[in-house]
């Protein structure tokens, strides 16, 4: 079966809290546990940054899902969540907050998105974690790739 592409929703300052980590692990919510699960050594994690609306990097999960309670992720104020579900990864393209691809550029190409009145884009990306796509997956990781290219 091939690698599947993964969107992780998350707020800038828990992508902060990832990048100072060198992009080597990631944490699911509590009740994720069921979709981290699903995910296997080698899938794909695009990395969407919620109030920003954009994607700002990639990594492949490069090892076993494990559970950790050390809190690393400042997650939403009042709200702790220690991300319990955990991956190694890897990173693949990580680009620098202006290089990040805005994701209303992307909202007439992305499937993903279409299952959504126009006007309510946005809703695609509510939620901590969801597949997409290959065709998303290509589109996704050319632009990613794209713009690394260009930023270095």
């Amino acid at each position: 079966m091939p690698a599947r592409t993964w969107i992780l929703t998350g707020s800038p300052e828990n992508l902060a809290a990832t990048r100072a980590l060198g992009f080597s692990v990631i944490g699911l919510k509590e009740r994720r546990r069921r979709q981290a699960l699903e995910i296997e050594l080698g899938d794909r994690i695009v990395f969407y940054v919620t109030r920003v609306m954009a994607f700002a990097a990639s990594a492949r999960i490069a090892g076993e899902l494990y559970e950790d309670r050390t809190p690393v992720w400042p997650g939403k104020a009042g709200k702790a969540d220690p991300y319990p579900w955990r991956f190694p990864i890897e990173p693949e393209w990580v680009l620098e907050e202006p290089a990040w691809i805005a994701a209303q550029t992307l909202v007439e190409q992305l499937e993903h998105i279409a299952k959504w009145p126009r006007e309510h884009w946005k809703l695609a990306f509510q939620g901590q974690l969801r597949a997409v796509g290959e065709a998303d997956a290509e589109l996704l990781c050319a632009r990613l790739a794209d713009a690394a290219a260009v930023a270095a």
